[in-house]
């Protein structure tokens, strides 16, 4: 059986101007100019790719599926106009309230570290994400932030075995099982999107990812054996449901993508 509450969450990020402009003596230059300035001095400094270090990252939107016996729900927190700290609020106060198990694809290598600096940021605490036991016993041997307890599930990092050279992008397993995998926009394109006011966008593309995430995380649990043929059959029918009764084309669209295959009850 799966646990009694699972969160499958997932960021989308711009670069934070403001730290951009301060660190390099921007002041003269527009967003769009800092931006290229920032992703120019990380070509220089990596020598490889221009995307930024951790903490240069803003949260712009997380979106989740949350499964509990009762509920399957898909959405993305707080609103379109939420800051940054309201999201983060957010999201913690679901840890808070469900003390949920996390589910994730490369949260570890990206998602968290860039909610810790924001969270740090904006003075945004929460006593159970980071208890580790000292008060909690329950804590002590399974939290969220050992990278081998099961509190936070990476399925990248599981997956792969934590080899990094065995890495998979999200897009590659999603389609390899079926699932639409992207849709609509990439990661690269969220400042273009922000900028141009597409923040729903930027949303509804961050709950398809949350929903191949959840989808493979149904599979991973079928390998431990914590769902067997019917089980499996009945959770993704209770995603399917849950998409065909939504009123949202994005998610309409994510159903109709699907490659789901024939089970037998």
């Amino acid at each position: 059986m799966l646990p009694q509450s699972v969160l499958v969450f997932d960021i989308e990020t711009i670069p934070d101007v403001d730290l951009g402009r301060r660190l390099n003596s921007l002041d003269q230059l527009d967003d769009d100019d800092v931006v290229k300035a920032m992703r120019t001095l990380r070509v220089q400094k990596t020598g490889t790719t221009d995307f930024l270090s951790h903490p240069h990252h803003q949260i712009v939107a997380i979106s989740a599926v949350l499964r509990t016996a009762e509920t399957l729900r898909i959405w993305s927190l707080g609103d379109a106009q939420a800051s940054e700290a309201e999201l983060l609020r957010r999201f913690f106060d679901g840890i808070e309230k469900f003390r949920p198990t996390l589910v994730s694809w490369n949260g570890s290598g990206f998602d968290l570290p860039v909610i810790h600096y924001r969270a740090l940021k904006n003075q945004v605490a929460s006593r159970s994400y980071w208890e580790t036991g000292e008060t909690d016993r329950d804590f002590k041997f399974n939290n969220y932030l050992n990278r081998y307890h099961a509190r936070h599930i990476d399925l990248m990092d599981v997956l792969s075995g934590y080899q990094a050279r065995a890495f998979a992008p999200l897009e590659e397993i999603s389609v390899m099982l079926g699932l639409p995998g992207k849709m609509g926009i990439s990661g690269s394109q969220v400042w273009d999107y922000v900028r141009s006011g597409q923040i729903s966008a930027v949303r509804d593309y961050c709950e398809t990812d949350v929903l191949n995430t959840y989808l493979i995380y149904l599979r991973y649990e079928y390998l431990r054996g914590a769902l067997d043929d019917s089980l499996l059959k009945r959770e993704e029918d209770r995603v399917a449901a849950a998409l065909e009764e939504s009123d949202a084309q994005h998610l309409k669209d994510f159903l109709a993508h699907w490659n789901r295959p024939a089970r037998e009850r």
